[in-house]
């Protein structure tokens, strides 16, 4: 097989790829999110394999407590959230109204640098832009909402999940070894070396960036939680949650905290110290989680996980969130591999030696003139 057959055969495959990820994505959700709890898990099957236990007797183990655990979250926590959520959105007016009440003596002082004339001009254009800003968040909210058939997939969603993780946990490994056998005999050393570097990447974020998350999501929570501020539960939880997402994460966490401790506090101290939560916040993520669970291995720059995240999202919908991560690991390993080939090659090294630095153009230039 020729060079352009193989690059032919390799397009074609991502082609193929691609175009059963777009045909099929509501369908597979359930299949990666039980491969992703899988790769998750497997750690531990492994552990309990070193100490004894068979592979299925591991994975039935692991399967059982993780399934129990996630059951009673949703069993306990999806009533309070959804609670709280109803709680919020009826208060949600109150809280706009109050937020309006204090910021007037700020926009009367400043009307004239704004540039508009009356308070009632700020007022309407403020509340028109609002209102555009809401119908745009709810026709979001509305077509994802319509875009996923809520009973059908969450049932299939819950159900097929376990099943499909356990019989990926259980065979993980000779799932493994079955796709090492499959790999070219002359290349395969590179090929297990890419593939190390990517399950390092991988598996450093994705169980590094979980463990960051729950942390600070207990953190939130708590903190927010004794401050009183309404709410301070279902913010604190949801700031954790979405901090995957770096910067933009805790920036929505942060403003609706703030903005929830303005409508609600009376005095500016009391905000101070919404503020100096997710202060302490960000500085314990900074230093301490994210060093210690993730540390430098990761190699995925924040800017390339936003706009993998949000360009999976886009094409994909949740699926494409879920799979964002590794392609973009994937793809960050072979791009340096890539590198690394072009820096060993001929044409990189035939470049370096006819480079002519100016210290050997003057050079040579005096000595022509001598």
């Amino acid at each position: 097989m020729t060079t352009t057959q193989k690059s032919f055969f390799w397009v074609g495959s991502l082609a193929v790829f691609v175009f059963l990820l777009m045909i099929l994505g509501s369908v597979l959700v359930p299949f990666v999110a039980g491969m992703a709890i899988a790769y998750f898990l497997d750690p531990v099957c492994d552990w309990l394999e070193a100490h004894g236990f068979s592979r299925t007797i591991s994975t039935t183990i692991v399967t059982i407590f993780f399934t129990v655990i996630l059951a009673i979250f949703f069993a306990i926590g999806t009533p309070l959230l959804v609670s709280e959520l109803q709680t919020f959105l009826q208060r949600l007016p109150g809280y706009v109204d109050t937020i309006w009440e204090k910021a007037l003596p700020l926009i009367a002082y400043g009307r004239d640098t704004l540039g508009i004339a009356t308070i009632e001009d700020l007022s309407r254009k403020t509340l028109g832009a609002s209102g555009d800003l809401m119908r745009t968040v709810g026709g979001i909210i509305s077509r994802f909402i319509g875009g996923i058939n809520v009973v059908t997939d969450i049932i299939s969603f819950l159900v097929l999940t376990p099943i499909v993780a356990f019989y990926f946990l259980r065979d993980w490994d000779r799932m493994v070894a079955k796709i090492d056998s499959w790999l070219p005999r002359k290349q395969k050393t590179i090929i297990r070396k890419q593939f190390s570097d990517m399950d390092t990447i991988i598996g450093g974020f994705v169980r590094g960036q979980s463990m960051v998350c729950i942390s600070l999501g207990i953190f939130y929570a708590v903190g927010l939680a004794l401050l009183g501020l309404d709410f301070g539960l279902l913010v604190g939880f949801f700031t954790g949650l979405v901090s995957f997402i770096p910067y933009f994460g805790m920036l929505i966490g942060f403003a609706l905290g703030m903005g929830i401790a303005l409508a609600q506090f009376d005095t500016m101290a009391m905000v101070g110290f919404v503020a100096i939560v997710f202060a302490i916040g960000q500085v314990i993520e900074g230093y301490i989680l994210t060093p210690r669970l993730i540390g430098n291995r990761v190699g995925l720059h924040p800017v390339w996980i936003i706009f993998a995240l949000m360009a999976g999202g886009a094409l994909f919908g949740f699926l494409g969130i879920l799979i964002a991560v590794p392609v973009t690991a994937v793809i960050g390993v072979l791009a340096r591999f890539a590198l690394q080939q072009y820096m060993a090659s001929p044409l990189y090294q035939d470049m370096d030696a006819h480079i002519v630095h100016p210290d050997e153009i003057s050079v040579n230039e005096e000595e022509q003139e001598k």
